[in-house]
């Protein structure tokens, strides 16, 4: 058995590294300000957020309705890394875009940004995909693990450049922040091409395995079919309900982390420092995670990074100060690429990799539909309770149940140690 990372596989992990700059320095970083200060100037400040937030749902309610079906497409056509590219070249056509959108154009930038969600989900919903298609199921740890470890430290290393480009225009040769932030969507366009390029040119699609009779209505139907194969697999169904459960969990800390540091009092430069702390840190720990799984099983490591997140929630009501609020991203950054890593790449071994792309898919639309509960138990905990603090650990309820689905699901045999 060979652990060597072939070129294809590395071709592979390298596109986190490409578009992971979209989820740090669009997504989690820039445009949400940028919207409010530039775009959306002239709106009052509750218009701006409704209009954010009507275009992160749209885009989101896109990919949970189309992930299913396109992954559908993808399997009966063998065409995942195709269609991988053309939804990435969107995503990349519409992010290099921002740079030209000028400052009052808020129904403009609303609409780019949802186009540029859709290219950047639709792309992952392929991406993932290929994994059961390029590696054995002993290197889907391993490999799942070194996506998301590229990813991390690829978001990161860019991100750090357009924070240093924002902070300091003039060292780049720019006017101010503004033309800062319009030069690092522009990078962000660029970088994502150019690091897709290798995906591009060394993996091939599987001509061998296309349909030509496909259509919407067979897609639809191979989809009813699948729901009802996941449903008639009781191991599959089980990890499907464990996993939306903590991922909303997860999905809920992240999105609520920079609004509670902020609403205790931490000023802005340090959220973004922290959340450079988790892209650097993610880097090597999730990589030992990938490990991690191939020596000891991913339920093994899915039960370490998620009790880690147990214990943070619980330490995030106590928090004070800047230092504690370090020391949480710390945490995050050593165990959120594990959880990402490790559900990925055992729901690739309790799938069959011919229908690889309809199941990703249907994952997809989970994921998209993940930070629902979490959200609405946190303001009902805290609206109860008259204590945000109180609210944010209200969390851990989400994080034990998955633990306690995750502990009956059957792992097939994958480790190094039984496959030897």
């Amino acid at each position: 058995m060979t652990t060597k990372t072939t070129r294809q596989q590395f071709s592979w992990a390298l596109y986190d590294w490409a578009n992971s700059a979209f989820a740090t320095t669009v997504m989690a970083g820039f445009f949400p300000l940028f919207f409010k200060k530039y775009w959306a100037s002239d709106l009052a400040v509750e218009s701006s957020t409704f209009y954010l937030g009507l275009a992160n749902s749209t885009a989101s309610f896109i990919i949970m309705i189309l992930a299913p079906v396109l992954g559908s497409i993808a399997d009966s056509s063998g065409t995942h890394k195709r269609l991988l590219i053309c939804f990435a070249m969107l995503g990349v056509l519409a992010t290099t875009s921002f740079f030209f959108i000028s400052q009052g154009m808020w129904p403009v930038a609303c609409v780019v940004y949802v186009v540029s969600i859709i290219g950047f989900s639709g792309a992952n919903v392929f991406y993932d995909a290929l994994l059961p298609i390029l590696a054995p199921r002993s290197k889907h740890h391993s490999l799942s693990a070194l996506g998301f470890a590229l990813g991390y430290l690829g978001g990161g290393v860019l991100f750090a450049i357009n924070v240093a480009m924002t902070l300091k225009p003039s060292a780049f040769g720019l006017a101010d922040a503004s033309e800062a932030v319009r030069w690092s969507f522009l990078s962000v366009g660029i970088w994502w091409l150019v690091f897709t390029l290798p995906l591009l040119f060394t993996i091939k699609d599987r001509p061998e395995s296309a349909n030509s009779n496909i259509t919407i209505k067979s897609s639809l139907r191979d989809l009813i079919a699948t729901i009802k194969r996941i449903f008639a697999d009781r191991n599959l169904a089980l990890f499907l309900v464990a996993y939306w459960f903590y991922i909303d969990g997860l999905a809920t800390i992240i999105r609520m982390a920079v609004d509670y540091g902020m609403s205790i009092g931490l000023p802005s430069n340090s959220l973004i420092l922290a959340l450079l702390i988790v892209q650097f840190i993610g880097f090597p720990a999730t990589l030992f995670f990938g490990r991690l799984g191939r020596k000891r099983g991913a339920k093994f490591g899915l039960w370490i990074a998620l009790s880690a997140y147990v214990i943070a929630t619980f330490a995030a009501a106590f928090m004070q100060t800047v230092t504690h609020f370090y020391l949480l991203a710390v945490v995050l950054g050593l165990v959120q690429g594990g959880v990402q890593s490790l559900s990925r790449s055992l729901f690739s071994h309790l799938i069959p990799p011919e229908r690889s792309g309809e199941y990703f898919g249907f994952l997809n639309m989970l994921g998209k539909s993940a930070a629902v509960l979490g959200p609405v138990l946190v303001g009902v905990v805290a609206v109860q309770s008259g204590s945000t603090r109180i609210g944010i650990v209200s969390v851990v309820v989400l994080f034990i149940v998955g633990m306690i689905l995750l502990k009956f699901v059957e792992e097939p045999i994958t480790r190094e140690s039984e496959l030897a």
